[in-house]
């Protein structure tokens, strides 16, 4: 069986860096090209600015180019700044490329919504309906006929899988959805910043963009189609924890009929019966970062507060992994036809 070429564009970066270590032990493809952002204009060599891959990744990192980029690989990762892929994505699309973007240029269909939340207007808007909005758990059919993905956000991420279920048996309210999220410093991404010091994170935590989160419009699409023709409404309130990685999302849901925890912990266990990278904990026994450091796990806790009439679920995943590469790898192995779980155990 011929292995399939792929690159990453973006390698430099943290969900890039995390591309090429998934990539390099996947068991059907062969990591083709490294790309850095625009900003590069000198091939390095990829131990130079990666140097745990110093003797493992024979490859330098090179300018962004798409066209390089198409003439190297058959399926290209994006690990772009925000507004980077829209310019890249026509180019190897039209060269006939399959194509997973890590970034938020395409998750949202509204083009609106995206100049709304993103601060900057759509330039390839047609394109909207062509991409796949990738998380396997609620799109796996879709997946497998996709020729351009959007990977999820990891707020969406662990948002929406600690919410799908209850929304979609009708047992929670769409109209009432609460989220507190907390994150790893490397979701803000590999840039300099004061705040991102050491010195301000270190035994510090903060919330940031309240309200007005960017995932927060990705969640309730992502949601709507579970809500039996509600529209779901969301309160997020993300907050930066002193990890490297990791994150934790606690999602408040109001009932509209009552249910015991064993009955809540069945519907999630049914609902993600064949999906293998969500863990049901089960009833009041809670997910830590560490439980899914370094994997594509997304793991959950439940229980029902009956005297509130709410259900509360707790979702812990890796921002990097089933928050960023490791869904995008999982993508591409449905997209590609390969086992959903290659490379990712």
């Amino acid at each position: 069986m011929s292995r399939t070429r792929v690159a990453v564009a973006g390698a430099t970066g943290y969900a890039g860096e995390e591309l090429v270590r998934i990539l390099r032990q996947h068991p059907f493809v062969t990591l083709s090209a490294l790309a850095g952002s625009a900003k590069r204009d000198q091939p390095l060599p990829v131990a130079d600015v990666l140097p745990r891959f110093a003797g493992l990744v024979d490859l330098p990192v090179v300018p962004l180019d798409p066209v390089q980029l198409a003439q190297s690989a058959d399926l290209i990762f994006l690990a772009l700044p925000h507004g980077v892929s829209m310019d890249v994505v026509p180019i190897l699309l039209e060269k006939g490329r399959k194509v997973v973007d890590l970034g938020g240029d395409f998750r949202l269909k509204d083009p609106a919504l995206f100049e709304k939340w993103y601060g900057r207007p759509h330039t390839q808007s047609a394109l909207l309906t062509r991409s796949v909005y990738g998380m396997p758990e609620l799109a796996k059919q879709t997946l497998a006929s996709a020729t351009f993905v959007a990977n999820p956000g990891c707020y969406a991420t662990a948002i929406a899988l600690a919410a799908a279920p209850a929304l979609a048996s009708g047992i929670a309210d769409p109209s009432l959805i609460q989220a507190d999220g907390k994150s790893g410093l490397t979701g803000a991404g590999r840039k300099a910043e004061a705040h991102l010091t050491f010195s301000e994170i270190d035994e510090n935590m903060w919330a940031y963009r309240v309200g007005r989160h960017q995932h927060t419009p990705e969640v309730i699409q992502t949601l709507a189609p579970l809500c039996k023709g509600k529209t779901p409404r969301l309160a997020f309130v993300p907050h930066v924890v002193p990890l490297k990685r990791g994150m934790l999302a606690t999602v408040f849901l109001k009932l509209q009929k009552p249910i015991s925890g064993g009955d809540l912990e069945g519907l999630y266990r049914d609902f993600y019966r064949d999906a293998p990278f969500v863990r049901v904990r089960g009833l009041d026994k809670w997910p830590q970062v560490q439980d899914v450091h370094m994997t594509n796990f997304c793991d959950i806790g439940l229980t029902v507060d009956a005297e509130s009439a709410t259900a509360i679920v707790v979702s812990a995943i890796d921002n990097l992994g089933k928050g960023a590469a490791g869904q995008a790898v999982q993508n591409m192995n449905l997209m590609l036809g390969f086992p959903e779980n290659a490379g990712l155990l």
